[in-house]
């Protein structure tokens, strides 16, 4: 009976290795290289927090930014003209993303272009996890779940 228990223990513990092992695996991330300034620099839509969905300024509707999980989205200006846009964070060639880990809060370098132009511009995308809120250029908000939390 031990020795049932003992493989049980285990297998489960196999299983969820796996399960867990898979949820980002490096086939999964896609990666995308860019030139900036005549620099190569490659970008991902896979980060360890739900980046995807609408920011927006604290209070206000609009001006807004939509990201999609494919790297598509929209960015609407301070004139209120929305525009489709590219978009990833920067990474390593693995597709690891590079961010500076602060007091409770990681930076990440966001790069966008919108597809009217073959320019790549970058703003901050900063992550602090007491509040659950992401901040895009500073002043857009998204409010996310942890779902990294075990």
């Amino acid at each position: 009976m031990k020795t049932l228990k003992a493989f049980l223990l285990f297998a489960l513990f196999f299983i969820a290795a796996q399960s867990h092992s898979q949820s980002l695996a490096p086939e999964d991330i896609k990666i995308d290289k860019i030139t900036y300034k005549g620099r190569e620099r490659y970008i991902t839509t896979t980060i360890p927090y739900p980046i995807q969905g609408t920011f927006l300024p604290i209070g206000k509707k609009e001006p807004s930014t939509v990201l999609n999980p494919d790297g598509t989205g929209v960015i609407q200006d301070e004139d209120l003209s929305k525009r489709k846009m590219n978009w990833g964070v920067e990474c390593s060639e693995e597709g690891v993303a590079i961010f500076k880990e602060g007091f409770n809060s990681a930076s990440y370098t966001f790069w966008y272009r919108t597809t009217d132009s073959d320019e790549w511009n970058y703003t901050q995308l900063s992550i602090h996890f007491v509040k659950k809120k992401m901040f895009l250029m500073g002043e857009r908000v998204k409010t996310y779940e942890d779902y990294n939390v075990q």
